[in-house]
C-alpha cells in the first residue's frame, strides 16, 4: 500500500503541521521508500525464527516503592506561565467537539 499525498496531508493535519508543497512531495517519496524497505522483510524466510518482542532478554529493575515528600506547589508552578489553582493553565486548541 503506497502513501499518497492525501495520506501525508491527513497525518500533517492530525499533528497540526503546516507543510509546504516541497515538504509534502518529499515526505510522500520518503515514506514510500521506508515502506518499501520495511516490506523487504516479508521476502525473508523466517520460518525458523521464533517470535519475539525484544531481541535481548529484558529484566525489570524495580526500586522499592517508598513514599517521600513531593515538591511544594509554589516550586512546581514557579516556571509555569499561567496557573489555575492547583492546575497548569494552557491555551485552548482552538477546536470544539462536534
Amino acid at each position: 500500500m503506497a502513501i499518497t499525498r492525501d495520506d501525508v496531508l491527513h497525518v500533517a493535519a492530525l499533528a497540526r503541521l503546516e507543510l509546504t508543497e516541497d515538504e509534502i512531495s518529499r515526505l510522500e517519496v520518503q515514506l514510500n521508500d521506508i515502506l518499501e524497505a520495511v516490506g523487504k522483510v516479508s521476502e525473508l524466510d523466517l520460518s525458523d525464527v521464533p517470535p519475539t518482542s525484544h531481541p535481548l532478554d529484558v529484566v525489570n529493575a524495580f526500586r522499592p516503592d517508598e513514599s517521600r515528600p513531593s515538591l511544594p506547589l509554589d516550586d512546581v508552578f514557579a516556571n509555569a506561565p499561567q496557573r489555575d489553582g492547583d492546575h497548569f493553565r494552557v491555551p485552548p486548541t482552538g477546536e470544539t467537539a462536534a
